[in-house]
């Protein structure tokens, strides 16, 4: 009654004024950068109790509150029994405080297991052993294409890790699996590492594999890790929820397979966050919400 007894133009107005307002919730809604915690259960006949694992990956140093007390909170409140850092957790623009305050805070509570990625690489040497000297004076295990068994609960946990595909030699950064280099020029042996892992899976033990790179997808399911953490693809930058999972993501290119979720093979899981990753990125995240990721493995 009220919109039949308005003038046309005052028709005009009203429907004008519904329009921006609409295209403002929906602008808000779109760039919404809040932190949100995304969780996952995954079931194993490997496991009789609950092993909680927190995933942080692609924070580039990125700043989460005065002293990063959002990130920090969001992860004590779920409780983790271990943290894995899943690459790119430095950057090599941005400077280190914002990580480094991160680290300082989580390393001292919670066992803590670091793999690299592209964009520790692509710093000098002398800033990418900095960034390695101050996880390891930390107490965060880096894991170079290693693994160790950790016991959780009362539960024999495989923890493997491997370094970045772009890994380069750097002197003072000892590698530690076999299978490193294809020829004298020091080039890296990502699948050679790969495999030299694998035999770790074969003692029983549920098997978990860190690694920066989810395009990796259908090479991982040929071995016999139980979960794959993954990170790297930002969650494909731009999400139209429910119909486009992501546009871009590096080395998928667009609308790629893997931009985050959970994704399975036989027996194999692969969960890729979307990171932590906001002022540093070429483009906006829309539809695309920073992430922390908790997995539940019962």
């Amino acid at each position: 009654m009220f919109f039949k007894n308005l003038t046309k133009k005052n028709k005009i107005r009203l429907v004008i004024a519904a329009i921006a307002l609409a295209l403002l919730i929906l602008a808000i809604l779109a760039l919404d950068l809040r932190l949100k915690t995304v969780c996952y259960e995954i079931e194993s006949d490997k496991v009789e109790n609950r092993v909680r694992i927190a995933l942080v990956t692609d924070l580039h140093s990125c700043k989460y509150g005065k002293d990063q007390k959002k990130l920090i909170k969001a992860l004590e409140k779920q409780n983790p029994d271990i943290v894995l850092l899943g690459g790119d957790i430095f950057d090599d623009e941005l400077a280190d405080d914002n990580t480094e305050k991160f680290i300082s805070a989580i390393a001292g509570k919670y066992p803590c297991y670091y793999v690299t990625g592209n964009h520790e690489f692509m710093c000098s040497d002398e800033s990418f052993l900095k960034k390695m000297n101050f996880l390891e004076e930390k107490g965060v295990t880096i894991l170079k294409g290693s693994a160790e068994t950790i016991e959780i609960n009362g539960e024999k946990i495989n923890i493997c890790g491997i370094d970045d595909p772009t890994l380069r030699n750097v002197e003072g950064y000892n590698y530690t699996a076999d299978s490193r280099t294809v020829d004298g020029k020091g080039d890296y042996d990502w699948f050679g590492t790969l495999d030299s892992l694998d035999e770790i899976a074969q003692n029983g033990n549920y098997t978990l594999l860190l690694s920066h790179r989810p395009e990796q997808f259908e090479k991982y399911a040929t071995y016999d890790f139980d979960l794959v953490l993954c990170g790297h693809a930002h969650g494909g930058q731009w999400r139209i929820p429910l119909l486009l999972n992501g546009l871009y993501a590096p080395n998928q290119g667009l609308f790629p397979d893997y931009a985050g979720g959970k994704y399975d093979s036989g027996s194999m899981s692969m969960i890729v966050s979307r990171g932590l990753a906001i002022e540093c990125t070429f483009l906006p995240r829309i539809f695309n919400r920073p992430e922390l990721v908790i997995i539940d493995i019962e």
